[in-house]
């Protein structure tokens, strides 16, 4: 299940995305702008929106796109206790609403719900070649049948670079994407995980690209 999460507050937005990937697939956006960037590109199951962000209003946001017919489900999240929120967001086809602060534990249940009652995929296999495909989800490659499971940050990069193909990806940008900020790993690291990271696929798939980082082809 992929889930596009909208909050410009950075401590949360942080301890949520390291929550919320280990378990699905999640991109983030700081605002309405970042949002409507990320639709041009991926199609998504389930919205995770912040009422209160710099510029367009999650609220305001949810409703522009419900006028363009995206009918993708939606939980809304906000510190605000006045109800009148609370009607607006359901009246501008929000599904669910969660506010601050919220155990991590109460918004994995709601997006569970919400998997159930849209019955919305819980993972999907990526073709890499005739005879792989990877579940960011269960971090596993299926190679000729058999499954092979890799490490969380391995699953991570590949996942990434998947996403990101035939452009030059640095390692700075790895770095920001996928280590937390109080363990930034060495360039040592990363080649490490690249090399297990083409014993599984092929050195053909992820390129090395001298001065620059990786591509993915």
């Amino acid at each position: 299940m992929k889930i596009l999460l909208m909050e410009d507050d950075a401590v949360l937005s942080d301890i949520l995305l390291d929550y919320l990937n280990e378990s699905w697939d999640v991109d983030y956006a700081y605002s309405s702008d970042d949002v409507y960037k990320s639709l041009e590109k991926y199609k998504y199951d389930l919205f995770i929106f912040d009422i209160n962000v710099s510029g367009q209003s999650g609220l305001e946001l949810l409703k522009d796109l419900r006028e363009f017919n995206n009918t993708t489900p939606t939980i809304i999240i906000t510190a605000y206790t006045d109800t009148k929120y609370l009607k607006k967001a359901f009246d501008y086809g929000a599904h669910d609403y969660i506010k601050k602060p919220f155990e991590l534990e109460e918004l994995n249940a709601r997006i569970k719900n919400a998997q159930k009652i849209f019955h919305l995929q819980d993972s999907q296999n990526i073709s890499i070649s005739d005879s792989i495909s990877f579940n960011p989800t269960t971090k596993q490659l299926i190679k000729d049948s058999k499954l092979i499971n890799i490490s969380s940050k391995d699953a991570k990069i590949l996942h990434y670079l998947i996403k990101n193909p035939s452009r030059v990806v640095t390692n700075e940008e790895l770095i920001q994407n996928i280590w937390d900020y109080d363990n930034i790993p060495s360039d040592a690291t990363i080649r490490s995980h690249i090399r297990t990271l083409r014993d599984c696929i092929g050195k053909d798939k992820i390129q090395t690209i001298r001065g620059e980082g990786y591509k993915y082809e």
